[in-house]
């Protein structure tokens, strides 16, 4: 309380007061702690809860995602092993012109200087590259775009994961069509043994016109998922 003009000091009223405001501010100084205090632990729970969250869903990725398949490779490209491949006797030269294949989806034949790299494409893709990887040793795997999302992941999971080329491809002969330098196999089903079987046989085959080369270093076309 202020004292009026003229009015005696009261100075036990006055000492009062102060311990009044220092208690006050002393008050607020807590809960401004406390506040601080509980807004650093919700940080705290919370970002150790985005941790785990992140921990998780990383370990789910890995132990969910679909594992290449694994063949031995390097075989002689033996046809008269597995039900049903076709052989073909295709020529070989790099040309800049759009050719004509004798085969659909291709199986060689004159073809650009670039190959294709090789991996997952969710487009069509250019028929001159992926015949230079055929060359190479690489298997083409083609899939009409009309099969199913469940057909086309169990294709996936029969694929190495290097020296093969996945694609959709308009007017396929089968729904799936396996094709490698002068072979291959059309079948029914992402389910058919053969696949494994066509994979162990021609994949990688030391019976192609340029075995051991690079399916990689050279170009994508669109659609490259992976």
């Amino acid at each position: 309380m202020t004292p009026q003009p003229g009015s005696p000091v009261n100075k036990a009223s006055i000492k009062e007061e102060r311990v009044a405001k220092r208690a006050k501010k002393l008050e607020e100084y807590h809960r401004q702690q406390k506040r601080s205090k509980r807004n650093r632990q919700i940080g705290i729970i919370a970002g150790s809860v985005a941790a785990v969250a992140i921990i998780a869903l990383l370990v789910a990725t890995f132990a969910f995602a679909p594992k290449a398949a694994n063949y031995a490779g390097g075989g002689a490209g033996d046809a008269s092993t597995i039900d049903g491949v076709q052989t073909f006797s295709n020529t070989t030269s790099h040309i800049e012109t759009a050719v004509t294949f004798e085969q659909t989806p291709p199986a060689g034949g004159p073809h650009s200087a670039a190959w294709l790299n090789c991996g997952v494409y969710d487009q069509v893709v250019p028929n001159e590259n992926a015949v230079h990887s055929l060359e190479h040793g690489a298997l083409w795997v083609t899939y009409d775009p009309s099969i199913s999302d469940a057909e086309l992941d169990t294709l996936k999971t029969k694929l190495p994961s290097t020296y093969v080329i996945l694609s959709p491809y308009d007017d396929l002969p089968a729904p799936i069509v396996l094709s490698g330098w002068n072979s291959q196999l059309q079948i029914d089903s992402a389910d058919d043994t053969r696949i494994a079987e066509f994979f162990t046989e021609f994949w990688k085959s030391t019976n192609v016109p340029e075995n051991g080369s690079p399916c990689s270093g050279a170009i994508d076309a669109p659609g490259k998922v992976s």
